[in-house]
């Protein structure tokens, strides 16, 4: 049985005896986690070692790819803030252990260096160093266990990044906020994060488009919306993975005629959360045409929830007055028995679900549409949730130059996925498992303020071959 990874700090005494036994351990989980990063390390560099350096060479003290290497490891070890990441990281101890598990670190900067550079190269390589990532681990077949009907379950979902009272930036978003009886403009900025949503409870980011005030239609004075960074993203989302099988997972925000057809031009499925508001024209034909149909009914049970599917394909919905697509509903109504809390009684709740397929559906794909893909799309609000607040700090802006601060987004992106591979990967889940997430990168870091480390072990732990093999 693969075990479950969870995420609250244990509450049990420390099951090591001696110190021995706590050395061999943190030796253990240092050395595997830089044995991921150092893999992984040249299909980054590859990309990162493009960037066009615009410093003084007779001035510059760090590589480029040092300072990049830098700030993944900032996010990796997660650092609230650059004061923090200065202050800890460049301790003599920690210096010296971090050289040992990466040569390639001769010396740790200022994390105002890393920043002063980010407001000047072109941020954008370094996502599409992220992509190349994930291109690769699709490449090697790492997610070939988990797609649907042979596509690979994409989500989007927008979220605020950050908010101030005064303009910080001319890209940023403007609203109106009542406040008693007056009324304030806040700036704020907002993002659609785009990211692989995958079964087994993995999250691997791909990227993260940003709204920004000049993206919006002056002619109308409508600001950038979710709806147009869709657009965006799907361009280039199709761009960089132009083969690739995607099965778009997408919330109640999108039902509508653009955004299916984006999904057709680009030869995309998708599974679409329908709410009962939207689109009552559909509605109307799908309880209309459900009275025909008695037999796309199907009742299955999955864990504790007994489930009945009922569902309408090749609806026509109509949009832009002449344009016509052909759509799929399918709704799922499940119970189950659960005590409760007030009174301890068995009681029976019971929840209501409904999307729109871009596929046909029958009985033989709706488990694996609906319950393996359609229902995991809250993968990707779960992911923001643990960037905001698990120890990632997605809310703060690391720099109030914009273009900094989409580098160090763009940095926290691939120190997130170093994480996550750690996690899913069968070397290290049963200590994610004992430890927590946040407590296993806590034993990782401190192991790296104090001499744990043996010079010699470390050097044989690193030279070993290595293969990533996930649960």
């Amino acid at each position: 049985m693969k075990p479950k990874v969870c995420v609250s700090i244990p509450n049990s005494k420390c099951k090591y005896e001696n110190v021995q036994e706590e050395t061999d351990a943190r030796m253990y989980a240092a050395t595997e986690q830089f044995r991921l990063l150092r893999a992984k390390l040249p299909v980054l560099l590859k990309r990162l070692s493009k960037i066009d350096d615009p410093r003084n060479p007779k001035k510059t003290k760090y590589r480029l790819t040092l300072l990049m290497i830098y700030g993944i490891l900032v996010f990796v070890f997660q650092m609230s803030s650059r004061r923090q990441a200065t202050g800890k990281m460049t301790h003599p101890v920690f210096k010296q252990n971090l050289k040992q598990l990466l040569p390639e670190l001769e010396d740790l900067p200022h994390s105002d260096t890393l920043e002063r550079l980010l407001e000047r190269i072109d941020v954008s390589a370094i996502e599409a160093a992220q992509l190349d990532l994930v291109r690769t681990l699709m490449r090697k077949k790492k997610f070939s266990r988990y797609l649907i009907n042979g596509c690979y379950p994409i989500a989007f979902d927008g979220t605020q990044k950050h908010q101030r009272d005064y303009l910080w930036a001319e890209e940023c978003l403007e609203r109106k906020v009542k406040d008693c009886d007056s009324a304030r403009n806040q700036y704020y900025v907002y993002v659609l994060e785009v990211c692989l949503a995958i079964q087994n409870g993995m999250k691997i980011p791909l990227m993260s488009v940003f709204l920004s005030y000049q993206e919006g239609d002056s002619t109308s004075e409508k600001q950038d919306c979710e709806q147009r960074a869709f657009k965006r993203a799907a361009e280039r989302l199709k761009k960089e993975f132009q083969r690739l099988p995607i099965l778009v997972l997408l919330d109640g925000l999108y039902p509508n005629g653009p955004v299916f057809e984006i999904c057709r031009d680009n030869h995309w499925d998708f599974m679409i959360v329908l709410q009962d508001k939207s689109l009552k024209s559909i509605w109307d034909e799908y309880y209309g045409l459900l009275k025909l149909l008695p037999e796309n009914c199907h009742r299955r049970s999955w864990g504790n929830r007994r489930q009945c599917f009922r569902w309408v394909n090749g609806i026509e919905h109509y949009y832009d007055r002449r344009k016509k697509v052909k759509i799929h509903v399918v709704v799922c109504e499940e119970s189950w028995q659960e005590i409760d809390r007030d009174t301890n009684q068995v009681v029976t709740k019971t929840s209501r679900h409904a999307w729109v397929s871009g596929k046909a559906l029958e009985k033989s794909n709706l488990h694996e549409r609906c319950n393996l893909a359609a229902r995991y799309r809250w993968g990707i609000e779960s992911e923001i949730l643990v960037e905001k607040c698990c120890g990632y700090h997605y809310e703060h802006v690391f720099s109030y130059d914009w273009n900094a601060m989409k580098g160090f987004h763009y940095l926290m992106k691939i120190g997130r996925t170093i994480n996550v591979l750690a996690q899913y990967s069968e070397c290290l889940a049963r200590m994610f498992v004992e430890k927590g997430v946040r407590g296993f990168i806590r034993f990782v870091r401190e192991t790296l303020t104090g001499p744990w480390l043996d010079a010699e072990l470390v050097q044989i732990r690193l030279a070993e071959n290595y293969q990533l093999r996930l649960i």
